[in-house]
């Protein structure tokens, strides 16, 4: 999945805003505020960061230790950096891409809940 198709999936997603917070290179979406995933846009091949349930984090690094594995900069137990352009499938990225965000809406407080459902 190149970078374009990357954005255009995140940004579908609803109350999702893509920014620069960091760098000029650092390509960042969040959802009410709150990161879901960060792509390094200086890095060939792309690498996305993405937040993941601690146990299966472990298990796609272990399953794909040439794609997946602990995110630089970031908490390794929550974050897995994943190769964009290489061997995973694009249906898998965009599941992976979707339990980044659903994990991140999971964890916001109520009232911002409230305000992606209407």
């Amino acid at each position: 999945m190149h970078i374009e198709a990357l954005r255009s999936y995140c940004l579908e997603k609803k109350m999702v805003e893509e920014c620069f917070p960091f760098d000029e290179v650092t390509l960042v979406f969040k959802v009410l505020g709150k990161m879901f995933a960060l792509a390094a846009l200086d890095e060939i091949p792309l690498r996305v960061s993405l937040k993941c349930e601690p146990d299966k984090a472990i298990n796609l690094r272990e399953q794909y230790p040439d794609s997946i594995f602990p995110a630089w900069h970031m908490n390794k137990s929550h974050w897995n950096a994943v190769i964009f352009e290489g061997e995973l499938p694009e249906q898998f990225l965009k599941e992976l891409v979707d339990h980044s965000y659903d994990r991140v809406v999971a964890g916001l407080p109520r009232k911002l809940k409230k305000t992606l459902e209407n």
